[in-house]
């Protein structure tokens, strides 16, 4: 959670909803409707600008996979970049993301352990899309320097150790 908070970034892949560290993160249950039985899902691009919908058909077809369907019990997403359509006339918001602290989360349902989804290529796309999206530019900390000031001195110079030697007051 803090590592998440300082800026690591955190990928969810499918039944990860459930995770400790999710559902910490989202402050919500994330519970979700679903059916284990085959169907093809439709993922249809919300955000063709998006940087992980970046070269994803539209729609991504995925011909054997279970049925994530809502409602599910999540905040509303900073961003919603894929939804899903099943046979059952069901949807699903599969492709969401937060920011938390300073670290990115995307959620993605696609996935099970009874069907090949991670092998398909425009899936692992996606993967890779979010994994460099979750990167975050946040310089690391340095620890502050202690500097003694003087009475008086709104700028006053520094030496080579950092600290104020006698500078002179703004006028």
């Amino acid at each position: 959670h803090r590592h998440v908070l300082a800026g690591l970034g955190l990928i969810v892949l499918h039944s990860g909803h459930f995770s400790k560290i999710f559902k910490k993160l989202m402050g919500t249950s994330c519970s979700l409707r679903w059916r284990g039985e085959t169907d093809r899902e439709l993922i249809w691009t919300i955000d063709p600008t998006h940087p992980i919908s970046q070269g994803i058909p539209h729609p991504l077809i995925i011909d054997s996979q279970e049925m994530y369907g809502e409602f599910f019990d999540i905040p509303a997403p900073d961003e919603l970049v894929f939804i899903s359509s099943f046979g059952g006339g069901e949807v699903f918001r599969s492709g969401c993301t937060w920011k938390r602290g300073h670290g990115r989360i995307f959620f993605f349902s696609p996935g099970d352990q009874e069907y090949p989804v991670y092998f398909q290529p425009t899936i692992r796309r996606v993967i890779a899309n979010a994994v460099e999206w979750a990167v975050t530019s946040r310089p690391e900390r340095t620890s502050p320097q202690l500097s003694r000031v003087y009475l008086g001195e709104f700028f006053p110079e520094f030496d080579s150790g950092g600290n104020a030697i006698k500078g002179t007051v703004a006028r």
